[in-house]
C-alpha cells in the first residue's frame, strides 16, 4: 500500500511517497528510452521479438490496466517542452499514477512516443471518494412490475438481454474511502469500469502542474495547456478492442465491438438502442444525448404519420380545388389580365399561368393545415414532459439523482482554478476556497465586448438577409424578362412549371443557404473565443453560456429567411401607381405574392434549407472523418493485428472534442425549430426529420464507434440549457403557426368569403378569385411603371389590370382605398390567432399539469434507495463500533477507539474545492 503524505499551502497534489512510487524499470521500460535512436526499421525487429500482442489494453506485464495514453513527438531543439514533459510526469507519479513509456522506435512513423498511463487502486479509491462517485452496495431487491401489454409485439425491435443490461441492478451510495469495506468490492482491478478510471485520471491530468515547486506558477497547469503548447499531440483513453472483432484478450470486455454490432450499423435502424450499455462504456453525458435523440425520434413518429395524413388529404381534394380551376380556367384565368409585377422590365401577364403553383399550393395550404397546427402545439407539449419523464427514469437507474449540485462544486473547469487569486470562506462548507475576484467594471466590460460580438454577428446576418432580398428583387426582373416569351425553344418544357417567382425562389434559397453554412464557419470560432474570455466556472456553466451564444445566432441565421417570406413578403407592397420600394427611392419594389399566396414559396424555402442542412450534416458528419482516419492509416493497415497497437490504432482516429456532443444537439434543436415554428407550411416537414433522425442515430453511432478516439467519460443529469431552449421555442411555435396560418396562407380569406362574401347560395368557392383581385386603371401607371414591351395579346382594348389585394376599383369615390371586405379579414384573422393561441396554450398548460414530471414508481425508488444509504451505514457504524469495542475488551490497550482510520486531511488537485 502506498502511503499518502498531505500537502498544504500552494501545492495540492495527493502525492506519492518517494520510496513507494514505482520506477520504470519495473515496468518494463526506462523513461523516456531516449537512448532509443534505430530506425523503424529495427524498432520493428524489436516488436517482433515480443511475445505479446500490442493489441492489448494493459501494460507489458498484462496486469495493469492502461486508463489513459498521452503521445508527443521529442523535438530535441525545444529543451522547454522537454522540461515540460520530464516535470509533468514526474508530478503525475507523485500523485500515485503509474506511467509506460513506449519508445519512438516501436510507432509505426519512428518519431512518435506514447507514455500509457495506470491509476492504482489507491489512486482511484482517493479520487472516488473525492468526486463523490456512486458505486454499488446491495442489489435491487425492488421487483420490476412494469410489464407492458402485448409485449411480444415488440420482440423483432429488441437487442440480447446482456447488451440492453450490461450489469445487474445495484442501491448506489457515494463511494467513501474510509467505509471501502460497505461496498460490494469484488475485484479492485474491475470494480471501477474503465469509463470510471478514465474520468479519474482525466481530472488528474487536468490539474496535474507542469512546474517545479520553487517556481509556483499557478497558470502552467493541466493537460489542456500542455496539448495547446504542443508538448503533447494527444491525450486519450483507449477503446478496449478492434470494433469489428472482438479482443483475444479475455480480460478485455470488448464492448466497442458489441456496440458496432447491436449499436452502430445501419442496418439496426429498427432496433432500440443499447442504452446502458452506451451509458458504461462512454460516460452519462453521451448516454444521455443518445437517450434523447431516440426518444425525440420516436415521438417523431406521431407527427410525421399525422403530417402524412394532412398531406394525403390536400392530395385527395385535389379536384375539389375549386379556386385553382378558376385560375387554370381559359375562361375565368385566361381572361384576368394581372399588372406587372416589376417596373419596365415585366408586362402584363394572365393569370392562369399561375396554374401549376396554384395546384402545388393546395397540397399544403387546405383545412388540414389548421388542424396539423394545432396538433403540432400539442405534440410539442406531450414530447416535453414525457421526456422530463424519461429524464427522470434515467437519472435514477443511472445514478444522476442530486448530481447537479455535487456537479457544480467538483466538476470546476481548471481554466477557471488557474485564475483564482483569493481564498474566501464558503458559507455552506465552512471551509476557505479559492476563489476569482472580479471588479465590477470587469465584469461589465467582458459582458459588453462578448454581446456587443453577438450582437454584431446577428446583425451581419440580418444584412445578408438583406442583400438576399435585395437579390430577389433585381433578379426576379431579369427572369420575368427571359421567360415571358414562352415560346422560346430552349424553355419549351420547362416554361408551363418554371414560373418567375419560382425561379427566383429557388435560386435565393440556395444562395441563402450558402451564406448560411459560411456564416456559421466564420461565427462558431468568435463564440468560443468569446466565452473563453468570460472565465466560466464550472463545465456546465461553460457550456450553457456557449449555448445561449450559439442557438441566437443560428436561430436568426437558419430561420430569418422563412420569417421574412412568412411575415414579411407581399404585405408591404402597396398597389398599382403607389408602389413600396426597398430603401425608399430605390428601384427595387418590394416583393408581392402570387395569387396562390405566399405558403407555397415559404414550402420552397424552408424545403431546400432543411434537406439542405440535414444532408450537408451528414455528409460532413461520416464522410470527413471516415477519410481523414483512412489517409491517416494507410500504411499501418497492412501491419498484423500484433503489430499495430492498441495505443497507435486510436491515435490514427479523430480526436472528440468537448463541443462534440455540443454541436449534435445543436443540430437537432435547429430541425426541431423547422419542425415546430413553420409546420403549418409544409406538414411533411416531420417526416424528413423522422428519416433524417433515423439516419442521425445510427451515423453519430458509427462515427462515434469507429471513427473516433474514445472520449473522456462525463457525467450529465440533463441536456442541460437546450431542455429550456426547447420550451421556449414551443411556445414560439404556436405563436408562429398561428401567424401562418392567418396572414400567409389564404385559409381565412378564403372562409370569409365563403360564409360572409359568396354571390350564390350554394357553400363553395365559386367565384373567389375575381373576389380576390381588385381593379387598377392601367392608363394611370406613371413613366417609370409602364412596361416596356407588350405580350401579343395585349390590345388596346384592355384598359384595366388586376392585382392581389382588397381595395375600390377606379370609378369608385374611395378609390384604391382598403374596402369593407379587406377589414373584415384582418379582424377574422386577428380573432383566429387569438383563439388558437388560447386554445393551444389552455391544452398545453392542462397536459403539462395532469402529467407528472417523475414517474410515481422512480420516486418510490429513490425514496426506498434513500432509506437503505441511512439504514446500512447505521449498521455499518454499529457492527464496526462492537468489533473494534470486542477488540479493546480483550486487550490492555488505552489508545482511544476509533471508527475510522486516521487519515491526514488532503488539499487534492482541485484547489477550489
Amino acid at each position: 500500500m502506498h502511503r499518502l503524505t498531505g500537502k498544504t499551502g500552494e501545492d495540492s497534489l495527493i502525492e506519492m511517497s518517494p520510496t513507494d512510487s514505482f520506477s520504470d524499470d519495473v515496468n518494463g521500460y526506462h523513461h523516456h528510452a531516449s537512448s532509443s535512436t534505430g530506425s523503424p526499421e529495427q524498432g520493428r525487429s524489436e516488436i517482433d521479438k515480443q511475445k505479446y500482442s500490442k493489441d492489448s489494453v494493459f501494460f507489458r506485464d498484462g496486469v495493469r490496466r492502461i486508463d489513459f495514453v498521452l503521445s508527443y513527438i521529442d523535438d530535441k531543439d525545444d529543451q522547454r517542452k522537454q522540461e515540460r514533459r520530464r516535470v509533468y510526469e514526474s508530478n503525475l507519479q507523485k500523485v500515485g499514477l503509474e506511467l509506460e513509456t513506449e519508445d519512438k522506435t516501436e510507432s509505426e512513423d519512428g518519431k512518435t512516443y506514447f507514455v500509457k498511463i495506470h491509476a492504482p487502486w489507491e489512486v482511484l479509491a482517493t479520487y472516488a471518494d473525492v468526486l463523490k462517485i456512486k458505486v454499488p452496495f446491495k442489489v435491487n431487491d425492488i421487483p420490476d412490475n412494469s410489464e407492458i401489454p402485448m409485449n411480444w409485439l415488440s420482440t423483432p425491435f429488441r437487442l440480447p438481454g446482456h447488451i440492453m443490461n450490461p450489469e445487474p441492478d445495484y442501491f448506489t451510495a457515494p463511494f467513501n474511502k474510509s467505509k471501502s469495506d460497505f461496498f460490494l468490492i469484488e475485484d479492485k482491478e474491475t470494480f471501477f469500469p474503465p469509463s470510471t478510471r478514465n474520468r479519474i485520471v482525466y481530472y488528474i491530468l487536468a490539474r496535474c502542474p507542469y512546474f517545479k515547486d520553487e517556481c509556483g506558477d499557478r497558470d502552467k497547469k493541466g493537460i489542456k495547456r500542455l496539448l495547446n503548447n504542443g508538448t503533447y499531440t494527444a491525450a486519450f483513453p483507449l477503446h478496449d478492442s478492434r470494433y469489428w472483432t472482438k479482443s483475444k484478450d479475455p480480460n478485455c470486455e470488448s464492448e466497442r465491438f458489441s456496440l458496432y454490432k447491436y449499436w452502430a450499423k445501419f442496418f439496426c435502424f429498427f432496433k432500440e438502442q443499447p442504452l446502458n450499455l452506451v451509458r458504461k462504456y462512454y460516460g452519462e453525458k453521451i448516454g444521455i444525448y443518445f437517450a434523447w435523440l431516440g426518444f425525440y425520434t420516436e415521438m417523431l413518429f406521431f407527427a410525421a404519420v399525422v403530417g402524412t395524413i394532412c398531406f394525403v388529404y390536400g392530395f385527395l381534394t385535389y379536384d375539389d380545388n375549386e379556386w385553382s380551376k378558376e385560375i387554370c380556367s381559359e375562361e375565368i384565368g385566361g381572361n384576368i389580365v394581372m399588372c406587372p409585377l416589376c417596373d419596365q422590365k415585366c408586362t402584363y401577364w394572365r393569370l392562369n399561368i399561375t396554374c401549376n403553383s396554384s395546384w402545388q399550393s393546395h397540397l399544403f395550404d387546405n383545412v388540414a393545415t389548421v388542424f396539423f397546427a394545432i396538433f403540432m402545439g400539442i405534440w410539442v407539449t406531450l414530447f416535453l414532459e414525457f421526456w422530463k419523464r424519461r429524464q427522470a427514469r434515467l437519472e435514477y437507474e443511472w445514478d444522476l439523482v442530486d448530481f447537479e449540485e455535487e456537479q457544480q462544486q467538483l466538476q470546476l473547469r481548471p481554466e477557471y482554478e488557474t485564475k483564482c487569486t483569493n481564498r474566501k470562506l464558503n458559507r455552506i462548507t465552512q471551509e476557505s476556497e479559492w476563489v476569482l475576484e472580479r471588479t465590477a467594471t470587469d465584469v461589465m466590460g467582458k459582458l459588453f465586448l462578448c454581446w456587443a460580438s453577438v450582437i454584431l454577428w446577428i446583425s451581419l446576418i440580418i444584412a445578408c438577409i438583406i442583400g438576399v432580398i435585395a437579390y430577389r428583387l433585381a433578379v426576379y426582373a431579369s427572369f420575368a424578362s427571359i421567360m415571358k416569351n414562352n415560346t422560346a425553344t430552349n424553355l419549351d418544357v420547362v416554361a408551363p412549371y418554371v414560373t418567375p417567382q419560382l425561379a427566383t425562389s429557388v435560386t435565393a434559397s440556395c444562395i441563402n443557404f450558402v451564406i448560411i453554412m459560411i456564416l456559421n464557419l466564420l461565427y462558431e470560432r468568435v463564440a468560443i473565443k468569446i466565452t473563453d474570455m468570460e472565465i466560466p466556472k464550472t463545465h456546465v456553466e461553460y457550456e450553457n453560456k456557449l449555448t445561449v451564444k450559439m442557438f441566437l445566432f443560428q436561430f436568426v441565421n437558419y430561420y430569418s429567411s422563412c420569417f421574412y417570406v412568412a411575415f414579411f413578403k407581399g404585405k408591404f407592397v402597396g398597389y398599382p401607381g403607389n408602389y413600396t420600394y426597398m430603401f425608399g427611392s430605390s428601384k427595387l419594389r418590394n416583393e408581392e405574392c402570387e395569387p396562390g399566396g405566399c405558403l407555397i414559396e415559404l414550402t420552397t424555402q424552408l424545403v431546400i434549407v432543411m434537406t439542405g442542412k440535414q444532408v450537408w450534416g451528414n455528409i460532413q458528419e461520416a464522410l470527413v472523418p471516415w477519410l481523414m482516419n483512412w489517409w491517416g492509416s494507410r500504411k499501418a493497415r497492412s501491419h498484423p493485428e500484433s503489430l499495430y497497437s492498441r495505443w497507435e490504432q486510436d491515435y490514427d482516429l479523430q480526436g472528440f472534442g468537448q463541443l462534440g456532443l455540443f454541436y449534435e444537439y445543436l443540430e437537432m434543436v435547429i430541425q426541431f425549430g423547422f419542425i415546430t415554428l413553420f409546420v403549418a407550411s409544409f406538414p411533411l416537414a416531420p417526416l424528413l426529420a423522422l428519416i433524417n433522425n433515423i439516419i442521425e442515430v445510427r451515423v453519430d453511432a458509427w462515427k462515434l464507434t469507429t471513427q473516433f478516439r474514445r472520449p473522456v467519460a462525463a457525467k450529465a443529469h440533463s441536456i442541460g440549457a437546450w431542455e429550456e431552449i426547447l420550451g421556449g421555442m414551443a411556445v414560439l411555435s404556436v405563436v408562429t403557426n398561428a401567424f401562418i396560418v392567418a396572414f400567409t396562407s389564404d385559409m381565412i380569406p378564403r372562409l370569409v368569403y365563403m360564409y360572409a362574401y359568396r354571390t350564390h347560395d350554394e357553400l363553395n368557392m365559386k367565384g373567389y378569385i375575381n373576389n380576390s383581385l381588385s381593379v387598377f386603371n392601367i392608363s394611370q401607371f406613371s413613366q417609370e411603371e409602364r412596361p416596356e414591351e407588350y405580350p401579343s395579346w395585349f390590345n388596346s382594348s384592355i384598359t384595366t389590370c388586376r392585382y392581389r389585394d382588397y381595395r375600390y376599383p377606379p370609378d369608385d369615390k374611395k378609390r384604391y382605398e382598403h374596402n369593407m371586405q379587406f377589414w373584415h379579414i384582418l379582424a377574422a384573422k386577428l380573432a383566429f390567432i387569438i383563439i388558437m393561441e388560447h386554445v393551444v396554450f389552455m391544452v398545453k398548460f392542462f397536459v403539462a399539469w395532469m402529467i407528472p414530471d417523475v414517474p410515481s414508481d422512480v420516486r418510490a425508488r429513490v425514496k426506498r434507495e434513500r432509506y437503505l444509504v441511512q439504514e446500512y451505514l447505521h449498521n455499518y457504524e454499529v457492527e464496526k463500533l462492537k468489533i473494534q469495542l470486542s477488540q479493546n475488551s480483550n486487550s490492555d490497550c488505552t489508545c482511544t477507539p476509533m471508527i475510522y482510520p486516521s487519515l491526514s486531511k488532503h488539499e487534492v488537485l482541485s484547489e477550489c474545492l
